[in-house]
């Protein structure tokens, strides 16, 4: 089922010599500029009943005239994928991402992504810029995901990621001790080399700023909290490499293994088999786009994680802090 849009709204007097475009994102703003410019072009949204031009400049008191119907956005198929859902409404679902999951198909990873099972679950969602996904997280991360059911929700959560308010925490273990929490904000960018890599670059780098806390230290790792200021690719990962603790089972961007100084071989096992980067989204805060009360969520730690965790505590002497 498609979603159908019929609005209208009069121009206001105040609004006189303003772009069509600009007058159309105050008074339709539950949708993007481009969305609305997209309509404007393709004549779905009109003034008085005739297509403008973007540009055009009104005199205040024409009725803008919307009647718009979203298409599908690809050509994705659904997929019955089990999803671990934590809350559902009509506005937006709440997902604990499984290690493994694709997000979104691409290049070798067409099927089996996170787009075909959200698809099977609600097939609407072919009508939403990428099926309503509006941030991800690594193929190999787990935790927890927001989804827009609705094109203003969509809206609405792109405008919050991008002014920053939406409140992500991450658990993580990372090699070496660390004496202390502290804050990394150094740009980033495509690696200059290997272009499917992000880096640290001293020139060209788009701002990114990850804060971290110590949750416990071991005499060889660290268990960490971090929280995302920005939201690059790979930030995490490529911020906590660059200060020298990379995450544990990152074979991207992490140094070869060493044995542990003084750990058993549980420990040493676990350590070499765990089979992804240590890093679970645990917490996620918004302004719930249908109430505008700010909510948040909590996923508990995957059993993986928990192992790691377990190990350490019994691979060798803690530290005292």
């Amino acid at each position: 089922m498609k979603d159908v849009f019929d609005l209208s709204a009069q121009v206001p007097i105040q609004m006189s010599g303003m772009r069509f475009d600009q007058i159309a994102s105050e008074l339709f703003p539950d949708f993007s500029r481009s969305r609305l410019s997209s309509w404007i072009k393709d004549g779905q949204l009109k003034v008085d009943g005739r297509k403008a031009k973007p540009k055009d400049k009104l005199i205040g008191g024409e009725v803008l005239e919307l009647k718009a119907e979203l298409e599908a956005q690809g050509d994705w198929e659904p997929e019955e994928i089990t999803l671990d859902i934590v809350h559902e409404d009509d506005d937006l679902i709440i997902i604990n991402k499984q290690a493994g999951l694709v997000v979104h198909p691409a290049a070798g990873n067409y099927t089996g992504t996170l787009v075909n099972a959200l698809l099977n679950h609600i097939p609407g969602l072919i009508n939403l810029p990428r099926a309503g996904i509006v941030h991800r997280l690594d193929k190999e991360t787990t935790g927890l995901m927001v989804i827009a059911k609705t094109l203003e929700a969509h809206t609405d959560l792109v405008e919050q990621l991008a002014d920053r308010t939406v409140s992500r925490e991450y658990e993580a273990v990372a090699v070496g001790a660390m004496t202390g929490g502290g804050t990394v904000d150094a740009p980033m960018g495509r690696h200059p080399i290997q272009r499917k890599l992000m880096a640290v670059l001293s020139a060209g780098g788009k701002r990114a700023v990850t804060h971290y806390r110590v949750a416990k230290r071991y005499p060889s790792h660290t268990h960490i909290r971090v929280k995302l200021e920005t939201g690059r690719t790979h930030q995490i990962r490529v911020h906590m490499a660059h200060i020298g603790h990379p995450l544990v089972g990152d074979q991207t961007y992490g140094n070869r293994f060493k044995i542990p100084k003084g750990a058993n071989q549980h420990l040493i096992d676990t350590l070499k088999s765990f089979p992804r980067q240590a890093l679970h989204a645990f917490k996620l805060g918004l302004e719930h786009p249908g109430t505008g009360e700010y909510t948040e969520w909590t996923a508990p730690l995957p059993e993986d994680f928990k192992n790691l965790l377990d190990a350490l505590n019994t691979g060798f002497t803690l530290v005292d802090d």
